[in-house]
């Protein structure tokens, strides 16, 4: 059993809503990536995503761009992602990690190449988040060589025809987009999300995750009534951002007990 698998078989035994937490990595130092992993998995995150920092990252908003030029500023290279996976892995780190970014970086890194060292470096899943269905089947070959999980977004603009397409292909979960737009933390949660939600679990029997748009602990618990995990990127970007220098690992872990219930505000 994969470690996102044995992760949403605790997630349902717990009754539970998971939590996966995005970070940009190398952002805002690279030496602060593994303290803040740490820090979200302590407060309560089920996995991790790994941004990989692009330069032209069109489906993130403002706060995940930001982070994603800084981390490219500071010399970041899809190699010091992987090598900050591995240190984590060597470090005792056993939750599920993704990396989550663009096609591009991948093709200039080599799929074949960074499929392999991303398996040394103990990736579980790769998140492309422009890389349409009709053109995954080299990634996808990539992945399952590697016991890697693919996982595909769907919007709620979605046609049943292309549900039905990346349902065939998808494994490991589903990532269904919350909101019609870039990420960005927001007010509420869309009240069109059930309706695309049922959409998608009536062609697929894998977990759905909802991401884009999430932040607070009343978003967590609607999207535990539809879904088994909801995903943060942005809100956790915004708490490094007001952090003091050295405090952001402090700060994250805090924010993250809160949106998870484990602490109250």
């Amino acid at each position: 059993m994969s470690r996102l698998s044995e992760m949403f078989a605790t997630l349902r035994a717990e009754g539970r809503t998971g939590l996966l937490a995005y970070v940009t990595a190398g952002y805002p130092r690279r030496d602060a990536t593994a303290p803040i992993v740490r820090a979200l998995l302590d407060g309560g995150a089920d996995a991790i995503e790994l941004g990989l920092p692009f330069s032209d990252p069109l489906a993130d908003g403002a706060t995940v761009q930001r982070a994603s030029f800084a981390a490219l500023g500071n010399g970041v290279t899809p190699s010091d992602v992987l090598a900050i996976a591995r240190d984590l892995r060597d470090g005792g780190v056993t939750a599920p990690m993704l990396i989550m970014g663009y096609m591009n970086p991948l093709y200039a890194y080599g799929l074949e190449r960074f499929g392999a060292d991303a398996r040394a470096a103990g990736i579980d899943g790769i998140i492309c988040v422009d890389l349409p269905p009709e053109e995954s089947a080299p990634v996808t070959a990539i992945c399952k060589a590697n016991g890697m999980d693919l996982i595909f977004l769907l919007a709620p603009t979605s046609t049943d025809e292309r549900i039905d397409q990346v349902a065939r292909l998808a494994s490991g979960f589903i990532y269904c987009v919350g909101v019609t737009g870039t990420t960005g933390a927001r007010a509420d949660v869309s009240d069109d999300l059930p309706a695309f939600i049922e959409r998608v679990r009536a062609r697929t029997d894998l977990p759905l995750v909802v991401g884009f748009g999430i932040s607070r602990p009343e978003h967590i618990a609607r999207i535990g009534q539809l879904c088994e995990a909801a995903a943060i990127g942005s809100a956790i970007i915004d708490a490094i951002d007001h952090a003091q220098p050295g405090m952001e690992a402090a700060d994250v872990r805090a924010y993250v007990e809160v949106v998870t219930g484990r602490q109250r505000v």
